[in-house]
């Protein structure tokens, strides 16, 4: 497949107004230093727990060069693929969708620099799922917080998910210490976070994410708290207070 950017398709699941403020980030995406500099701290963070889990899952070797390869994944709200990007260098056949087509202009043209074969889509779940497609590995980071249509988009996520599949979602938490860290702290004070980037009411306690996954038709299987220390920087650990990641999967 080639990397080709078309409009979004309008759907339910689709906030035109949360593509359009993030479709204005788009150029800064890559930079380390910039509005995103949070997420590429936290990548690393990511990225070792999709290869731990799915190799543990398939039976992969985590430390193998390629632990991925033969697997499909699709990354869901994939920005300018910072999230896509390893997936694709630790094997697997990587698709990322976005509703912002200037993200995933931004997107191809960092992987095609980068010498990486990405699929890119300025599409929507619903639309991709339309298509019969099925992936072994989903990702779904900072997404769920933003979406409109919460309903359509869990099905849409569930039925691209293939049987014996995995996905992964991380989203923050809707707590007092979330909105201190995340709205006051990153977002007003320090401006770590681009300001109007969250809405707080909108935020998923870990609960209301694994009851969406349920009536979804998917099982969750593990959580893990998102931390952060000075000594360590970002890293897993039992505290869901802030940020939180689910793992569910296709019975």
């Amino acid at each position: 497949m080639s990397n080709t950017v078309e409009a979004a398709i309008p759907a339910p699941s689709i906030a035109v107004h949360e593509a359009e403020f993030f479709g204005r980030l788009a150029g800064d995406w890559w930079n380390p230093s910039g509005s995103s500099a949070m997420l590429h701290r936290i990548t690393p963070v990511r990225s070792a727990l999709v290869r731990d889990t799915a190799t543990a899952l398939f039976g992969r070797k985590a430390r193998a060069r390629q632990p991925l390869a033969g697997l499909s994944a699709l990354d869901i709200g994939c920005g300018a693929g910072l999230m896509t990007e390893p997936l694709a260098r630790m094997g697997a056949a990587a698709t990322g969708i976005d509703a912002a087509p200037e993200n995933i202009a931004a997107a191809a043209d960092h992987a095609r620099a980068g010498g990486l074969a990405i699929d890119y889509r300025a599409t929507s779940v619903e639309a991709l799922a339309a298509t019969g497609a099925r992936f072994d590995i989903i990702t779904c980071f900072e997404v769920v917080e933003h979406v409109a249509d919460r309903d359509s988009f869990f099905a849409g996520l569930a039925a691209l998910l293939a049987p014996g599949g995995i996905a992964i979602l991380s989203t923050p938490n809707r707590t007092p210490a979330s909105w201190a860290v995340l709205i006051a702290g990153a977002e007003w004070l320090t401006r770590r976070i681009p300001r109007g980037a969250h809405d707080w009411k909108r935020f998923m306690k870990p609960a209301e994410l694994s009851e969406a996954l349920v009536n979804a038709g998917l099982s969750v299987t593990a959580t893990h708290g998102l931390g952060w220390s000075p000594a360590s920087g970002f890293r897993l650990g039992s505290d869901l207070s802030i940020n939180y990641f689910l793992v569910a999967s296709r019975p």
